[in-house]
């Protein structure tokens, strides 16, 4: 990993297999507060990515009109219940983490209690503890680059172009791109090509082969 100094993780979809649980109970939540009926693609097409103020704004244009009053508290309150009880670690994280020789982190939309009940109940806190960093943190959220420019400066003022981001989103992508920074597309649940349209410079669908995916990826630029 000669050509990077800082490895950026998104948490969820990339770290914790958290994206299924947490959409499912999100669209339980939408069908009864709002009427709305979307499937799971519906969800990771309108909503993956997003920080849960920037889903509320997304319900109030769909609405037309502003969200239930307590829905944002709804999201937040179950959604954290169900994680705390069924996520787990995304396959093959633990084997690439104990393979990274340079520095990690975290650069979530989730909030830090999100991210520490996550990472917590999937035995990855320890990695990360003191190296958690989340958009309520900073000014935008993605995909502005603000997380990734502020998680860089936290860890070191490590240069963007130094640095390597895994993200699931296309909203990620386009915010770790648009910080000047390196953006690998975990691809094993989003569609390929939203991520490739979204600035991708790299691929792969195996966490537990990222190591040989940067390596791949350094001797080809």
């Amino acid at each position: 990993m000669n050509g990077f100094d800082l490895i950026i993780f998104d948490c969820d979809g990339v770290l914790v297999d958290s994206e299924r649980i947490a959409n499912k109970v999100f669209a339980h939540v939408l069908n009864q507060e709002c009427g709305f009926s979307l499937s799971l693609d519906d969800m990771f097409e309108t909503f993956v990515g997003h920080s849960s103020s920037q889903c509320m704004q997304i319900i109030a244009t769909m609405l037309g009109h502003a969200p239930p009053k307590d829905l944002e508290m709804r999201y937040e309150t179950e959604i954290n219940a169900a994680l705390a009880r069924d996520v787990v670690a995304v396959r093959g994280i633990e084997n690439a983490l104990a393979e990274i020789s340079i520095p990690f982190c975290v650069a979530s939309s989730g909030s830090h209690e999100k991210i520490r009940t996550t990472l917590g109940k999937t035995g990855l806190l320890e990695k990360f503890d003191g190296k958690l960093f989340s958009t309520s943190d900073v000014k935008h959220g993605k995909p502005a680059p603000d997380i990734y420019l502020h998680a860089a400066a936290a860890m070191g003022n490590i240069l963007p172009h130094n640095c390597l981001v895994i993200e699931d989103s296309p909203l990620g992508v386009q915010g770790a791109v648009a910080a000047g920074m390196t953006a690998f597309g975990y691809a094993e649940l989003m569609k390929e090509h939203r991520l490739l349209q979204a600035g991708a410079h790299h691929l792969f669908k195996d966490m537990g082969n990222l190591i040989q995916e940067i390596f791949s990826y350094e001797r080809k630029v």
